[in-house]
């Protein structure tokens, strides 16, 4: 889906609010919790991300519910809270690229991501059941803001997306 320019952020604050109303979700994370998760990662949050954040829920929006930014009772994957699984991405030999951070547990092992270096938040898909763990990164070409509009309108496909390019086609490792 191209980006609706006709969407702020604003528009999309209050279309994910009133999506998860009747859904029991943490409170806003504090401005605290967000300067830690940007430490720990070493790059700004992107700036929807850090709305919703803050202004939405600490955690369980999205159609894979975010994670929390810290541990609020309520866990959205097998970790408390982002930084548990910002750091269970921590492979010496298969690491993440500086500023990509796993954001949703898709389960079976797949994860949605978010690259903190762009201001507009690019989407990344990590999938190792597709071959190898070395082949399981992979860019979506679509900002946080397309991929919660995709959401909020029913269009967020569940499994692979359709627009990952497949990178573990000519993988060995099979």
């Amino acid at each position: 889906m191209t980006e609706d320019l006709l969407v702020t952020d604003d528009d999309i604050i209050l279309a994910v609010r009133a999506h998860v109303a009747d859904q029991e979700l943490p409170d806003p994370a504090t401005a605290d919790d967000v300067r830690a998760v940007e430490q720990m990662v070493g790059h700004p949050m992107p700036r929807l991300l850090r709305r919703l954040y803050l202004e939405v829920a600490n955690g369980g929006f999205g159609s894979w519910e975010a994670v929390s930014l810290t541990d609020t009772g309520d866990w959205f994957s097998d970790c408390a809270d982002i930084t548990e699984a910002y750091h269970d991405f921590a492979d010496p030999e298969h690491p993440l690229p500086p500023g990509i951070v796993p954001l949703m547990d898709r389960g079976c092992a797949m994860w949605a991501l978010i690259d903190f270096k762009t201001a507009d938040g690019q989407m990344w898909d990590w999938d190792p059941n597709l071959c190898c763990t070395a082949h399981a990164l992979a860019p979506l070409e679509q900002s946080l803001t397309e991929w919660i509009t995709d959401w909020l309108h029913g269009t967020t496909p569940d499994g692979t997306y359709p627009q990952r390019e497949t990178t573990s086609k000519n993988c060995t490792a099979r």
